[in-house]
């Protein structure tokens, strides 16, 4: 995770960020200590990574590297406005003991548009990560892949519009998919949650899974209820002020999979 002490909506590279609505650093830092707290009282282990001065967007950690089995891939990010956490977020890794990291081809914006299901691996793609990026992701991790295309602006990373619950359950947001996408993940998942409209628009789809706790943004309360339908435990926190950017939960969080 990454304290978002430079946190602030300056520019728009995504529908959500409205410059001329300005975001409350404090408050933004105050929500994000509670989301770091929760994972702490839930019996995770949480690192973090200094904020650089100029980068407000780096607190959206997912999107840093995508890590599996200790190899590292690294992020090559669409706008240049984020250009420069990619390098700050490889460094950390390097001087952090990693054994093998990775500098990408393509453009791919770490766990923002990479999942994991399984021994599977999700490649969203359409308005941030490229296409090309499933065939790197293959030779890298040696896992097969399945590219997803993403269609509603709003909905630009996966992780917005899917969150793999366990390895055989995930909750989503259907219309964020073209055809191909809601078959491919139909045969994946022997039970797929849909999110209804109003859940999907606080992004309550941007959720972190252990297996039973669903750490989610408070506001999506019909997803909350679903979850604890089918025996998930929902965790809820407010991540309004971070909304304000287009992250919530899963954006500031990227899973260190060793």
């Amino acid at each position: 995770m990454c304290p978002p002490a430079h946190f602030a909506v300056t520019y728009a590279i995504n529908p959500w960020m409205r410059p001329d609505e300005p975001a409350d650093a404090g408050l933004a830092m105050a929500q994000w200590e509670r989301l770091r707290q929760t994972y702490l009282g839930l019996g995770h282990e949480v690192r973090t990574i200094e904020p650089v001065p100029g980068l407000p967007d780096m607190v959206f950690a997912a999107n840093g590297a995508t890590v599996i089995g200790g190899t590292v891939l690294g992020t090559r990010f669409r706008y240049p406005e984020r250009a420069a956490e990619a390098w700050a977020y490889l460094d950390w890794f390097r001087t952090n003991g990693w054994p093998v990291v990775r500098v990408p081809g393509y453009y791919n914006e770490g766990e923002g548009d990479i999942l994991v299901a399984g021994q599977t691996l999700l490649a969203g793609y359409g308005f941030r990560s490229d296409l090309g990026a499933a065939a790197e992701l293959a030779a890298v991790f040696g896992l097969p892949v399945v590219s997803l295309r993403l269609v509603d602006p709003r909905f630009y990373h996966l992780d917005t519009a899917l969150c793999v619950l366990d390895a055989t359950t995930a909750m989503y947001y259907p219309a964020a998919f073209d055809d191909a996408g809601r078959a491919a993940l139909g045969s994946l998942f022997s039970e797929l949650i849909e999110a209804k409209d109003e859940d999907a628009e606080v992004l309550g789809l941007n959720a972190v899974s252990d297996g039973y706790h669903v750490v989610l943004p408070a506001q999506a309360t019909g997803l909350a209820r679903q979850l604890s339908a089918r025996g998930f435990m929902p965790v809820p926190v407010d991540m309004s002020e971070l909304l304000k950017a287009g992250g919530s939960a899963k954006c500031c969080t990227l899973e260190l999979r060793s």
